[in-house]
């Protein structure tokens, strides 16, 4: 079992409330980005991956080592999308769980925004990460890194009977 976090734009809230867990449960984790990111001292689960500069790298690295029915925090849509094809669970920082059933439609209007910042248009960005958003991501986290560990422990289960 483990949890990745694209961790080049987490929010610190975010990786708060994911270090708190991974001590509290003894889950590994692992901050992936371009630069050294901070651990915690009292969760020795927790460490940093460092990738080479360069486009994607880090969203690379996540898909090449991220097995199925493992837990990804990302704000990054075709990282999401390339991650739910692999079977992961994938949730972004502000709580909302990208499956097969809604990643398509999203990438879609991602692409379709970009395509109108690209001719010019105006289109705003996202709204400041608030305590809202810091209230639906702990309760998805919660959900979906449950969800993961009932999987990971069916598994160890089914090995140990046979």
């Amino acid at each position: 079992m483990k949890i990745w976090i694209d961790a080049d734009a987490a929010p610190t809230d975010v990786k708060t409330i994911v270090f708190r867990a991974a001590h509290r449960l003894n889950v590994e984790t692992i901050l992936v980005a371009n630069q050294k990111i901070s651990t915690p001292a009292n969760a020795p689960s927790v460490r940093s991956v460092v990738v080479r500069e360069g486009a994607d790298q880090a969203d690379r690295y996540i898909v090449k080592h991220g097995e199925k029915m493992q837990l990804a925090i990302t704000a990054d849509l075709p990282l999401a999308s390339d991650l739910v094809e692999k079977g992961l669970l994938v949730i972004d920082p502000r709580g909302e769980e990208y499956s097969a059933a809604n990643i398509a439609s999203r990438l879609s209007m991602r692409n379709f925004m970009d395509s109108l910042r690209g001719s010019g248009m105006v289109t705003g960005g996202s709204a400041p990460y608030g305590d809202k958003d810091k209230k639906a991501f702990a309760a998805t986290f919660d959900r979906l890194l449950h969800k993961a560990i009932r999987h990971f422990e069916k598994v160890k289960a089914n090995d140990e009977n046979v």
